[in-house]
This record gives structure tokens, sequence and C-alpha cells, in this order.
């Protein structure tokens, strides 16, 4: 088949080399506009702008998905299916130019988690599983048939970061898979029961602040679920206090965000016991372990 591909973070990268590595014609790979990536930095090209031209493959920057001289560009491509891995919401007339349709890879198993986020929300809603999902696009927000799903197991104290990496490589074969079974004529579609559908909106700073006030698990959740990035925080003496990795804590009264160290270990209080703050960083200074960071501490050791 002809395919376009469509992504823009490292996400989308070993999808994107699978896809060149297959038997299908990549015709093309569209991403986001080069952007400054810090203050006084030169515009710089998304993560799969970078990986396409390193495999030579011919690439559109799209800024208004809407454009005329946009979709005119892909109508000429004649592509067979557009395959689209952590990009933006497609104009319907977009949608519906190749033959096969258009097809997206989502970070979670659908119905649940639909949106920006489904990792991080999965992890602070303390779910136990969750997994990737190929399916056709439609108009609206990740509702479109089902032609694939794998799931795969939590870990207690794994983060955003340590799930988004195996879901990226489980989702690229997971990805080839689909593709091949377009190809051939031999996929079944699933309906999503929409009345399962779970939100998973993308996370802002205000978002990410601590309430030490519930309880141990649910703030060890949150923690996790917001590493590395966009980061778990409180503040600590009129500074930021981010917060990387976590453990649930041993059961003593303790009151809420009060800092203590405890066999070795940092320690805050949560409205039914700890959580062992692993990794953190205060503001201006380096990511170090709790341990690490109580040895140099003399403040009030209060987060709030």
């Amino acid at each position: 088949m002809r395919i376009v591909f469509m992504g823009s973070p490292d996400f989308a990268i070993p999808s994107l080399e699978k896809l060149h590595q297959s038997d299908h014609e990549l015709v093309s790979v569209v991403s986001n506009v080069d952007k400054r990536r810090g203050r006084r930095a030169k515009p710089s090209p998304t993560a799969v702008k970078r990986r396409a031209l390193e495999l030579d493959l011919p690439v559109i920057e799209v800024e208004e998905l809407d454009d005329s001289g946009f979709y005119d560009e892909l109508k000429v491509l004649n592509a067979d299916l557009f395959v689209v891995v952590a990009f933006r919401i497609l104009p319907p007339k977009v949608l519906d130019l190749p033959k096969n349709g258009s097809i997206n890879l989502h970070a979670s198993l659908l119905p649940k988690y639909r949106g920006a986020a489904p990792i991080h929300w999965a992890i602070i809603n303390g779910e136990e599983k969750t997994g990737c999902t190929v399916f056709f696009l439609d108009e609206k927000v990740d509702t479109g048939n089902i032609i694939m799903q794998q799931e795969t197991d939590i870990g207690a104290n794994e983060t955003t970061g340590d799930v988004y990496k195996r879901l990226k490589n489980m989702g690229s074969k997971l990805l080839i898979d689909a593709v091949d079974q377009i190809d051939q004529d031999s996929y079944q579609l699933q309906e999503q029961d929409h009345d399962k559908a779970t939100p998973a909106p993308k996370l802002f700073t205000e978002d990410c602040k601590i309430d030490f006030s519930k309880t141990a698990k649910q703030v060890h959740n949150k923690i996790r679920g917001l590493s590395p990035f966009p980061t778990a925080w409180a503040m600590l003496d009129d500074l930021k206090f981010n917060m990387y990795r976590s453990e649930v804590g041993p059961s003593i009264d303790l009151a809420p965000g009060r800092l203590q160290m405890h066999n070795d270990d940092l320690i805050v209080g949560c409205k039914d016991g700890s959580v062992v703050l692993k990794k953190v960083q205060l503001e201006g200074k380096k990511r170090m372990s709790g341990k690490d960071f109580m040895n140099g501490y003399n403040g009030h050791g209060m987060l709030h």
C-alpha cells in the first residue's frame, strides 16, 4: 500500500521505522512545523521529522490542517492509507482522502482514556493494566472502530515514562500487524462501547500539584503518573519541590505534607500513612535521591 505517516513526538518513531522497513511504500511523512524549544534556541524539527529526514523520506510540514494547500499536497499522493501516531485531529475531508481510510495508534485500551494523556491518567487513577489500540479514525476524538488491541500490566511503582517506553515499541508492532491486515482485507472491526468511555485530557502545571491530605496510594499514583513530565510538585520553603519516583510508605502517624527520615528513606505524611520520596528536585538544585536531599536540608520540612 501507499502510506502517508503522520506524527510528531518520539512516541511515533518506532512506528515510523517499522513502516519504513515494511513492504509498504511510505510516500510521505507529515509533521508539525519546526519550533523553538527554548527561549533562545533556534527553531528545531519534531522528533518524527528529524528521523524521517535521516531515513531520506519526503516530509510535509503543516501548521493549519484545514489549509487547502495541505489538502492538495495530500491528494496528489494518491495514498491507500493514512497512519496517524501522536499527531492532531484531522479534518473530515482529509480523513476521507485515502481509499482504505485513516488509522490511529492510541496508548490506551479504548474506549478508556480517550484524549491527549492516556498513559498519565491510567497511572494516576491506579489502573493495573493499560495497552495500545489501533482503530479507524472518524470525526470525533478516539471513537472509531477498533482493529486491534494489546494489553500490558502496569507495575505498582512504574512511572508514565516507564510505560511510555514500553507502549511505543509494543504499539509499533501492533500497528504493523493492523496495516498488514488492512492490506489483506483480513481484519474484523469491533465497535467501541461509548458508555464505558473515560477522558484523558491534557495536563497543565496547576493539575500537577500534590495534595497530601489524600491517601498514600493516591499521592503515590499521582507522583508516578506525572513522571517525568509534566512533573508532580509542591511548595517547600517558598521553593518549588518536584517529585519523580515514589513508593507507598509505612503506615505511621505523620502530619500530611510533613517530611521526615525513616529507616534511611525520605517519607512524607499523607491522610492514612506515608509515601517514600525516592527521587526529588528542589528548585535551583539537581535531581537527587530523597536521602541525599535530606542530608543537605535544614528548612521547615513541610510540603504544601
